[in-house]
């Protein structure tokens, strides 16, 4: 049965008469009047049906009824002082568990790498990583945060870039080149083979999207057909160095690759850059201190990305 909701506030009069051991001292600490005060009792006492305060016109003291109230509302009074006192310290303070549901890719490219010196930064803060290659709501998820390309961000959420424009890259090793040669258009990727990728949330295989640099409108869309189809982007890359054959994935993720020659470009007036990765957030509106950090320390991250 529901309580009555005045209960609530009386029973808070009541523990400070109890406490301070009177009517008057309790109403200068609150700031009321002691009539006002002594009116919250007597109102709690009708409520309940029992005399809470043995009073005299010079003492007071708690009924055995008054004490039980009192050796429960104590503790719970404490509990909630406690919990307010670190939700308030949250919002000044990084503090506490940080959920993020994000992207393997985005995972692996922009949080696993730098999540050591974040948790170093910030002690008190614990973070709960969870790898969904498809649409997630981080609300109905009961997640605090998300990862992902701009295109697969939730409706109205509050959307923080956090790495520079990234390139969809075709590409392959040298030993496969120079066997098989280099496509000089989208079409010529019949004629070889390309490793695809399935996801694993729909199952389903990630087509090839191209749009020429000279001219936007030409567009295609191609469906990679080969010997190999992956639900894991580093076994992708591994067998691409092998040369097995073309890949497509993200300039940023094989970067290192493609610098030291190990992986080759190809079709590259094909491949347009598009924004990337944005940590998003519900609303701005009272956000706690551990996201705040984790929005600014992903923002120098950031920065260093663009030093590259």
């Amino acid at each position: 049965m529901a309580l009555d909701s005045s209960l609530y506030s009386s029973m808070i009069w009541f523990s400070h008469v109890a406490q301070h051991g009177g009517f008057t001292k309790a109403a200068d600490h609150l700031g009321v009047t002691r009539a006002a005060l002594s009116q919250h009792v007597k109102s709690l006492e009708e409520q309940l049906g029992v005399r809470l305060l043995n009073r005299t016109t010079r003492s007071m003291s708690l009924t055995e009824e008054g004490q039980k109230l009192m050796d429960v509302l104590t503790p719970s009074f404490d509990s909630i002082e406690r919990v307010v006192t670190e939700l308030r310290e949250a919002h000044d303070e990084p503090s506490g568990m940080i959920r993020i549901n994000t992207s393997r890719v985005a995972a692996n490219l922009l949080l696993i790498p730098v999540l050591d010196q974040f948790l170093e930064k910030f002690p008190k803060v614990r973070v709960e990583v969870s790898i969904n290659d498809g649409f997630s709501s981080i609300i109905s998820d009961g997640m605090d945060a998300g990862i992902r390309l701009g295109e697969s961000l939730d409706e109205g959420m509050v959307a923080i870039p956090i790495s520079p424009a990234i390139t969809p890259t075709i590409a392959a090793s040298p030993s496969y080149l120079d066997i098989y040669g280099y496509p000089n258009t989208p079409e010529d990727l019949v004629d070889h083979n390309c490793l695809a990728y399935r996801f694993s949330s729909s199952g389903a295989i990630d087509r090839w999207k191209f749009q020429h640099s000279s001219d936007r409108e030409r567009t295609l869309e191609f469906e990679p057909v080969g010997n190999a189809i992956f639900n894991d982007d580093e076994n992708m890359i591994k067998a691409a160095l092998n040369g097995v054959g073309l890949m497509k994935h993200l300039d940023l993720c094989i970067e290192p690759h493609l610098n030291e020659g190990r992986l080759v470009k190809v079709l590259e007036d094909w491949c347009q850059s598009f924004p990337g990765f944005y940590l998003y957030v519900s609303s701005r509106e009272n956000m706690p201190a551990k996201i705040r950090a984790l929005i600014d320390f992903l923002l120098e991250q950031r920065g260093q990305f663009s030093k590259l």
